[in-house]
């Protein structure tokens, strides 16, 4: 990515810049996929993430840049849509799920599996953003209860236990239409 304007602390500063942080533009764009819940909105929040991450890269201390630009992507997207009209809670949403082929399975299990993610997708999609947040950097982005923590800025005990509530709402979102075909 050609970044538009440079740093005053020249070139080094932008290679620094490129090494540790641009490498985990997969990681914000997923996140921000997730949050944004459709790719343009996704889009610009990470173009404006890495944007403010460029421009404050010298009050960057190390650490993990990963965890550094998601925090930053985060606040981005809620600084965003506070300035944004609120969406319907009833948007549709059409993320199809990456995946890799697992060999030949056959179209009966391709259907199953697609099913499957299609309701896990739908019951995300309907949780509330702080718990569908938690979830996301958890078990996406694999990030640890501390790296959350500091992504969300709350304490490790909050993420523990709205990850857990998440969980069970997920759960009972999964369980809706099974629980609504029986008699």
């Amino acid at each position: 990515m050609d970044l538009p304007f440079s740093t005053p602390a020249g070139p080094d500063a932008r290679s620094a810049f490129e090494a540790s942080v641009m490498r985990h533009l997969d990681a914000a764009y997923g996140l921000a996929r997730w949050l944004a819940r459709n790719e343009q909105d996704a889009e610009d929040v990470v173009q404006e993430a890495v944007l403010r991450a460029y421009r404050f890269f010298g009050g960057f201390r190390g650490g993990d840049a990963r965890v550094w630009l998601l925090a930053i992507v985060r606040n981005t997207f809620y600084t965003l849509r506070a300035a944004a009209p609120a969406p319907s809670a009833h948007d549709a949403f059409d993320e199809t799920l990456h995946g890799g082929e697992d060999g030949a399975p056959d179209p009966e299990t391709l259907l199953a599996r697609a099913a499957d993610a299609e309701r896990l997708r739908a019951a995300l999609a309907r949780l509330p953003a702080e718990y569908r947040e938690v979830l996301v950097l958890r078990e996406f982005e694999e990030c640890s209860y501390k790296e959350i923590a500091a992504i969300t800025q709350l304490k490790i005990g909050t993420v523990m236990s709205r990850l857990a509530r998440a969980r069970e709402r997920l759960a009972r979102c999964l369980l809706e239409p099974a629980a609504e075909a029986s008699p």
